[in-house]
Order: structure tokens, then C-alpha cells, then sequence
């Protein structure tokens, strides 16, 4: 679904946002937007501020000033559980898993705010269509999962809980070439049947392949905006982003 329709309202809007640590300012100015149905990804490189951007809308930082928007709701100042409540949900790097829960106790893990029995029960039959390596492995250990299988069944938590919005952060982290690959298909996929994405990710190349649009994160700054086909023959992006 690539062009969003502008007259919509952003499912998640950042205004103007400032963050620091410390004295450190780290976030300067950023403003993005992704608006329902679309896969949006963030690209930097390492201290871009990608994953600061990402902890501002989760609530782990608050920022010193600017806005944060979703679902048409100022939530800068609320709790990381209040906009979990209302719909997001993330699928953090390395794959944070409950490696001593079983597969299908991780599932229902990500469904623990909800009480719609025969709807959960249809959303674990969706993951489980999704990644049939799950149904094979229900009753094993999260830790005793490959790399990629782990990245599964983390998506699949996330998805169990039918969030409006899924946070990715790095999901091609430490994952081998040929997983990467798999996985952003399964992410598209994802995308495709209806769920917002908005995606951290440092392989530009992969991130640009299925995203609709994406933004370039350099020193805490935003340097670039576009559809992502744009991006992908960007100059600038590949001299910025590559550092050559």
C-alpha cells in the first residue's frame, strides 16, 4: 500500500520532539509520522538516536519538549503499559523472549491484556499459520529456539495481543543473511494483512525493500524523508548512511 490518503489522521505522530540524557541532547527536532496500513522504517546508523526515537514512543524516555501522538491521542506524558493498553506493541532486538516459558506460553503472553477467548484462540491459529515452525515447536522452550525461530515467536507474541501498531527494533539483528530475508517477508506479510509497522532497522537495503516509506536518522536529527523507492536510489542516503 504504497501513498497514504492525507486526509487521514496519523495512527502515530512525533511533533517537534527533544530528548536528552543528561546534558546530551539526543533527539533534535524529530518529527515523523505513519499513518494506518502503512510500513514505515527508520534508518541510522549506530548513535543516530534510532533507538531513543523508539523508547519516546514507547514512554521509556520522556521527551523535554515536542509531542507524541497516537491513535489521535497526546500520550508523551503517559506510561509505557497505558499505550500498550491502547495498542502498540514492540518486538524488541535480540529477540526478548521468555526463554523458560514453552512456545505457546509466550503466545498467550502476548495476549495477557485481553479476555476474548475465541478471538485469542483464532489470533494464535493466525501465528501459527504464519510460522508453522511454531506449531512444530509449541511445547518447547523459548531458549531452546534457533536465532530465527526465536525472531517467530517474538512477532508472534507481539501480534497476539492485535495491536494497532507494531515497533520493531532491528529485527535483522544477528540473524544470518538468508533468515533476514525470510523474516522481512513474514514482516511484509504482516503489513500486508492490516497491521501498521514502523520499524528500526540499520540494513538500509532490506528495511527500503518492503517499507512504503522510510526516514534517515543522522546525529539525533531527521535528513531525510520519502517513499522508499526514492530512498533506495538516494545518493545522499547512501553516502550519509554508508559513510563513504
Amino acid at each position: 500500500m504504497n501513498g497514504h490518503d492525507k486526509s487521514a489522521t496519523p495512527l502515530l505522530r512525533l511533533t517537534d520532539v527533544n530528548t536528552y540524557y543528561g546534558q546530551i541532547h539526543i533527539l533534535q527536532d524529530v518529527n515523523l509520522e505513519v499513518y494506518p496500513g502503512e510500513l514505515v522504517c527508520l534508518l541510522g546508523g549506530n548513535a543516530s538516536g534510532k533507538s531513543t526515537t523508539l523508547k519516546t514512543i514507547l514512554g521509556l524516555v520522556t521527551p523535554a519538549s515536542g509531542t507524541v501522538e497516537f491513535a489521535g491521542e497526546e500520550v508523551q506524558h503517559r506510561s509505557t503499559s497505558y499505550r500498550i493498553e491502547r495498542g502498540m506493541a514492540v518486538v524488541p532486538e535480540n529477540r526478548r523472549i521468555f526463554a523458560d516459558m514453552s512456545v505457546d506460553e509466550n503466545l498467550q503472553m502476548g495476549a495477557y491484556l485481553r479476555n476474548d477467548k475465541a478471538e485469542i484462540e483464532q489470533d494464535r491459529e493466525r501465528v501459527l499459520e504464519l510460522f508453522p515452525r511454531l506449531r512444530e515447536r509449541l511445547n518447547q522452550l523459548g531458549g531452546t529456539l534457533s536465532g530465527g525461530e526465536q525472531q517467530m515467536l517474538a512477532m508472534g507474541r507481539a501480534l497476539m495481543s492485535r495491536p494497532r501498531l507494531i515497533l520493531m527494533d532491528e529485527p535483522s539483528m544477528g540473524l544470518a543473511p538468508l533468515l533476514v530475508e525470510q523474516n522481512f517477508q513474514i514482516i511484509r506479510e504482516i503489513n500486508e494483512q492490516g497491521t501498521t509497522i514502523f520499524m528500526v532497522e540499520q540494513n538500509a537495503n532490506m528495511a527500503l525493500s518492503i517499507a512504503d516509506r522510510g526516514y534517515v536518522l543522522q546525529t539525533g536529527r531527521i535528513v531525510l524523508e520519502d517513499v522508499a523507492e526514492n530512498l533506495l536510489q538516494n545518493e545522499q542516503l547512501r553516502k550519509a548512511y554508508l559513510g563513504r
